[in-house]
């Protein structure tokens, strides 16, 4: 038996650092290769590292909440499968990095290496005596369910299950806490009984105080939150664009009613039975048609050598951004334009869960070419925001709501909202994204041009 020393590695993307967020395991747990031992969090997505060795954990050389430097040892194991002496996955004796094992031979690091992300093949862990008594009183819902429902702030009893055995499914939870996150800032803190407070300076040395009774503890009236993780790498990036592009924004209200009415016919349809239809897919494929009219709109600045350029793309790689538990995460749909509606609208459910469940990867946040911020959940009507790094334009879509409405010279309620966007000015001028937000526009307006 030998100790064994697993060190942070790069996960395949380039990171530098991440922060420990759960251990798994704890000493003296006896784990098996590929088994997950801890998860870590990097600039934009949650990682589960697997053990490369077999054996005892030893000792947890970081605690939940660190940042670690990659390189850095983050548990000992004691092995039973290598009695060769002490070693570093990550690193030799000399501190270069060491041969992946041949594949097969139980000792790869699972979900990293040489070779890109692989699919981990971690085990399931058994259901505890006690999960499986709350699943079969009350609420029928697996473990995992439930660890995402407490994840998220859900009450499982709240939810409507729709399992085929009446259990609640992920896709309940995922959607019962995007429908409830629109209220969870509608309760104001109170602010005490106490009016005011005096808070003590401390006297002079030499000054004789007279003693006094001890004032009962309060609440601190500030709190420090560090910036790491989603909220360091969002911050980073959304400076970089505001002081790096100069934004311009423009938008137009829109009589949506025909929006409305086409997403309740396709609710209604046996082709979207199984999916999730909401108005942000009948925007997101006018953003897509938009986009093919002017194409500045999708393009990008790039520095260069040799002077800047305009880089022009004629695919979409259509961006989300998604409000999540960890943060802002803006993952983008490849290839947007050649999906038709059915599989565009399967492409936005998934991309919506899967930012949930935080299972958003590196690579699912990368290349996009311009993004919606649907800004309309949480009941705004419209709003400037920054364009996401690399991209030249971002729509706002407001929240949807019965107006008066002048039709045909007569008022009359209708659906309306607001379509907004900001743009880089280096790439694009006035007349262009006026157009293009006016396209986006018509396309709420009468969906049928669609079929154009």
């Amino acid at each position: 038996m030998s100790i064994q020393t697993f060190v942070l590695p790069d996960v395949g993307e380039g990171l530098t650092e991440a922060e420990i967020v759960t251990w798994r395991v704890a000493p003296g747990d006896v784990v098996a290769v590929n088994d997950v031992v801890v998860e870590i969090e990097t600039a934009k997505s949650l990682v589960e590292l697997p053990s490369p060795f077999a054996g005892t954990v030893g000792e947890l050389l970081a605690g939940e909440g660190d940042t670690v430097n990659v390189g850095a040892a983050i548990i000992t194991i004691a092995s039973t499968t290598d009695a060769a002496g002490p070693a570093t996955v990550g690193q030799s004796e000399h501190g270069a990095p060491a041969e992946p094992a041949a594949e097969g031979d139980g000792a790869v690091l699972v979900g990293y290496g040489t070779g890109g992300p692989v699919q981990s093949r971690r085990r399931k862990p058994a259901a505890t005596a006690q999960e499986r008594v709350e699943s079969s009183v009350g609420v029928i819902a697996k473990p995992p369910i439930r660890k995402l429902a407490r994840d998220l702030g859900v009450d499982l009893g709240a939810v409507a299950p729709s399992g085929a055995a009446g259990e609640v499914t992920r896709e309940d939870v995922v959607r019962h806490a995007s429908q409830a996150s629109v209220f969870r800032n509608i309760e104001t803190p109170a602010w005490g009984d106490v009016r005011e407070e005096r808070i003590p300076v401390a006297a002079p040395a030499a000054a004789s105080v007279p003693s006094r009774p001890s004032a009962p503890p309060v609440e601190a009236r500030e709190e420090t939150i560090a910036v790491k993780g989603v909220r360091k790498a969002t911050s980073s990036a959304m400076v970089q664009s505001a002081y790096s592009a100069p934004h311009v924004s423009v938008w137009t209200d829109v009589d949506a009613t025909r929006t409305m009415e086409l997403v309740k016919r396709l609710k209604a349809s046996a082709d979207f039975a199984d999916i999730k239809v909401s108005p942000l897919l009948i925007m997101a494929r006018a953003v897509i048609w938009a986009a093919q009219r002017t194409p500045m709109v999708n393009a990008a600045w790039v520095d260069a050598e040799g002077g800047a350029e305009i880089r022009v793309r004629r695919y979409v790689n259509l961006g989300i951004a998604a409000a999540t538990p960890r943060g802002l995460l803006v993952p983008n749909i490849k290839d947007a334009q050649d999906l038709s509606l059915r599989d565009l609208a399967r492409a936005l459910e998934k991309l919506t869960l899967t930012a949930r469940e935080g299972r958003t990867t590196p690579a699912d946040q990368q290349q996009g070419t311009i993004t919606i911020t649907n800004i309309g959940v949480f009941g705004m009507d419209a709003g400037t925001p920054i364009i996401n790094p690399g991209e030249a334009g971002i729509v706002a879509l407001g929240t949807i709501r019965q107006k008066p409405w002048v039709v045909d010279g007569e008022v009359r309620p209708r659906w309306v909202t607001t379509v907004a966007g900001s743009f880089d000015h280096r790439v694009i001028d006035g007349d262009g994204m006026s157009r293009f937000i006016a396209d986006v526009a018509s396309i709420l307006e009468e969906p049928a041009l669609l079929l154009d």
